[in-house]
């Protein structure tokens, strides 16, 4: 015979019928239901590093139509090719009118524009060529205002004397290097301030941003709302695990490249080709970072899809869904 009008299981009926009745979600639920909530989605982008032989149009349609809308835009179209890798390019002809052209071939295809890739040379000795490698990531920001992009990413760049003896230590790891680096960033995190932008830092292990914990380190001295982190986990396999990247990393995330890596290489691959566990990668990204894109890097019209499957078969076998940004993803 029961004692009490209403038994566990009605109270826990009552409260599932409340909760759908407010919309309120798990927040009425007790603790048991609450931790049975499907886990945010994850969004999918793509840079267009990798698509060098489209012009803007043509990858912009091609893009659309195998489902993304989330793009990491790269100035290395055949109609836009801006764009080099730890050095300066001559933007000058990159106008206003040209920037909003550029960015309405991706939006009327469906696009969001999420990010530009700068990449410049943020750790040469000179004086000179870094005040003008500042210049030129000035520029870019800039350029993405016209862009309607508020975000830019990059790592800290590279410098070998060719004419000179290798040093003992590498300049990355000098000990006056981290203080001018910092110097440098806050720099640019003044630059930011007046375009209202952030930067994203990009670890790779075979650069001054070499490990989680040294970046985490990093951004905690420069100590600024506009230097952000992109966690590219194929940078940092060799050094780190997946779990030490977002333990260390985790509240300083906003975006996530989507490539691979093979261990004990310092080549990068596409999604799928190399030794990271990528079912474990967005388990993790949708614990800690879930409102962070995974954008693909690496890839170009050869093997995108073949990399998207791959990341959307990770996704399914953790349980974890494919989040929309600004249109309808097919799948």
């Amino acid at each position: 015979m029961r004692k009490c009008g209403v038994s566990r299981r009605q109270l826990l009926k009552n409260a599932l019928q409340a909760a759908a009745a407010c919309g309120t979600g798990a927040a009425t639920l007790p603790a048991r239901a609450a931790l049975s909530r499907p886990q945010p989605g994850l969004r999918i982008g793509i840079s267009t590093l990798g698509f060098t032989g489209h012009t803007n149009a043509d990858l912009a349609k091609e893009l659309a139509g195998a489902g993304f809308n989330l793009i990491q835009l790269f100035f290395t179209q055949t109609d836009s090719k801006f764009w080099r890798y730890n050095n300066r390019t001559d933007v000058s002809s990159l106008t206003p009118a040209r920037c909003r052209e550029i960015a309405s071939t991706y939006r009327d295809a469906g696009h969001t524009l999420h990010s530009l890739g700068v990449y410049a040379n943020l750790i040469h000795p000179d004086d000179a060529e870094l005040k003008s490698n500042l210049a030129n990531f000035d520029a870019m920001m800039e350029i993405g205002g016209h862009m309607g992009v508020r975000t830019f990413v990059t790592e800290s760049g590279h410098f070998r004397d060719p004419k000179a003896p290798a040093p003992g230590m590498p300049l990355d790891f000098q000990g006056a290097v981290w203080t001018r680096m910092v110097e440098t960033m806050r720099t640019l995190s003044g630059l930011a301030a007046k375009h209202d932008a952030k930067i994203l830092l990009e670890p790779s292990f075979l650069s001054f941003f070499a490990t989680s914990s040294r970046v985490r380190r990093f951004v905690e001295e420069v100590d600024s709302p506009r230097i952000r982190v992109l966690l590219d986990p194929a940078n940092i396999l060799e050094l780190d695990d997946l779990d030490e990247m977002f333990r260390q990393l985790a509240p300083w995330i906003d975006c996530l490249h989507a490539k691979d890596r093979k261990y004990h290489t310092d080549r990068g691959v596409a999604a799928g080709k190399g030794d990271i566990d990528y079912r474990r990668f967005v388990t993790l990204a949708a614990k800690h970072t879930p409102t962070a894109p995974l954008i693909f890097e690496y890839v170009g019209a050869k093997d995108y899809l073949d990399a998207l499957a791959h990341l959307r078969g990770a996704m399914r076998a953790a349980g974890i869904k494919e989040a929309v940004c600004g249109g309808s993803a097919k799948h």
